[in-house]
């Protein structure tokens, strides 16, 4: 008789840090390379698709992959993702022209949305809260090696290499990380099986789809598309809202959405995530184009919250036991607002380290709110309910990073057409890019200021919103019975 197979948890973690590092590094090393992209298979006009189709595809397969985590187990589901994402990553490496490279990145995106919530799953599988607090800091600090290390890595390869190294380094990465999971990850029997709504999660994509490309065009204005993607996207939704009736098994489970940990703390996600995006996207822009200093402070002024963030988490390991989760996850989200405060005190003459003060505290923030959340909804829900509760709470930041991108952006178009039109997101976005300012720099500035004050009071009003839902989340005991179908 054949000894039953151990899982060795050890293993399994370094599978899942490579799978996710695979996911983490994308955003920044592809975006770093995409200037002699670009420069060689041309389409600049539709290149911003390149990140958004990313973005699109890996948002809408979340919780259809956390679906199908639940209900054909967890090994599976990731190493099915695992090997589209590979697969993307040879064909982007591949890609002849801009629409090609487009489509491969749709794929890419398909398997990093089975890949991210699949593994912090597999995390939750294996590991008690107490546990897994340690865990998450780990896979925190996976992100922040990403956000550095990418653009040198980016960098590096497209002085000294091809531009299609950027996807194709994925590959070695990838296929260790499935050789570690088939080797050391084993899940026992399943003790049912499920029918799979497929209609529900083509619609359900669909629906999400139609959402995510409306806010990315109502962004750049393009009224006409977000009207047509507006429509689709009811028409899906009302199809699905009647599908999701009558499925057995549904993919979209309204009793899990609808119990108030989760969605409190799945709501305090969301706009975490919205505040987030606010202060990447536009943090660099004002110490660069107000405060007048070069790139690389405005990039180290940004880099503190993305160090900050794995700071949070362990911290939030380590202190589970002494004060719980929720209040972890008050604490974090009470931290965003004050971060917050630092930027609507920026003034032209403030220093930059104002602003690096205020981006470490909402990245610390970010790590206690992230962790806790996570962690709480893991701990309430079933085995066979934790795939789909796990990527509940991973589509709702990144709903809320696509809904940020779209809020901040019209605020910063509001203010600066409020300066009377002489400058333009755009204009400012292309010479900044180019190191200067158009016109009359000190003129440009003022407006710059003035339009960026308006969006940093946004920022801090989205924050004050996510510590109020974070108030939101009841108490939640630790201690839940592992019921994990592991050997």
């Amino acid at each position: 008789m054949t000894p039953p197979r151990t899982t060795r948890r050890p293993l399994v973690i370094a599978a899942v840090m490579a799978a996710m590092a695979m996911v983490a590094i994308e955003a920044t090393i592809v975006s770093t390379a995409m200037p002699g992209i670009v420069g060689e298979l041309g389409g600049l006009s539709i290149y911003a698709w390149v990140f958004s189709g990313f973005l699109l595809t890996q948002t809408a397969a979340t919780i259809v992959f956390g679906k199908l985590a639940d209900i054909h187990g967890r090994k599976p589901v990731l190493l099915a993702g695992i090997a589209v994402f590979l697969v993307a990553s040879f064909l982007c490496g591949l890609a002849w022209s801009m629409p090609a490279m487009i489509a491969f990145r749709l794929i890419q995106g398909i398997g990093a949305g089975a890949i991210q919530p699949v593994s912090l799953t597999i995390v939750g599988d294996l590991y008690t809260a107490q546990e897994r607090g340690r865990i998450q800091g780990f896979l925190a600090s996976v992100w922040a090696v990403s956000a550095v290390a990418g653009p040198l890595a980016g960098g590096f390869i497209i002085a000294h290499a091809s531009w299609s190294w950027i996807f194709w380094i994925n590959l070695p990465v990838g296929v260790v990380a499935s050789g570690l999971f088939l080797a050391f990850l084993h899940e026992g029997e399943r003790r049912e099986r499920r029918p799979v709504d497929a209609p529900g999660a083509a619609l359900f994509t669909l629906t999400v789809a139609a959402l995510m490309v409306g806010l990315t065009e109502a962004g750049e204005g393009r009224w006409s598309i977000v009207g047509i993607a507006a429509g689709i996207g009811v028409v899906a939704a009302l199809l699905l809202a009647v599908q999701e009736r009558r499925a057995p098994e549904p993919v979209i489970a309204v009793s899990l959405w609808r119990r108030r940990p989760i969605a409190a703390a799945n709501g305090a996600s969301l706009l975490a995530g919205m505040a987030l995006i606010g202060l990447t996207t536009f943090l660099p822009m004002y110490v660069q184009g107000v405060l007048g200093q070069t790139p690389i402070v405005a990039g180290m002024a940004l880099t503190v919250m993305v160090l900050g963030w794995p700071m949070g988490a362990t911290l939030a390991a380590r202190n589970l036991h002494r004060f719980g989760l929720r209040r972890i996850l008050v604490c974090g989200s009470l931290l965003l607002p004050l971060g917050a405060v630092a930027f609507v005190t920026l003034e032209p003459g403030s220093s930059p380290v104002r602003a690096g003060l205020g981006s470490l505290v909402m990245g610390f923030g970010m790590g206690l709110l992230s962790n806790a959340a996570l962690m709480l909804i893991q701990e309430i829900v079933p085995w066979t309910q934790r795939g789909s509760a796990t990527a509940s709470n991973i589509f709702s930041r990144n709903l809320g990073s696509t809904l940020g991108a779209t809020v901040f952006g019209a605020v910063l178009n509001h203010g600066l057409a409020a300066a009377g039109g002489t400058v333009t997101a755009d204009s400012l976005q292309q010479a900044l890019a180019a190191g200067g300012l158009p016109g009359d720099a000190e003129t440009v500035r003022l407006v710059l200021q003035h339009a960026l004050h308006q969006t940093f009071w946004a920022v801090l009003l989205i924050s004050g919103l996510a510590f109020a839902t974070a108030l939101l989340v009841p108490h939640v005991a630790l201690g839940r019975a592992r019921e994990v179908p592991a050997e």
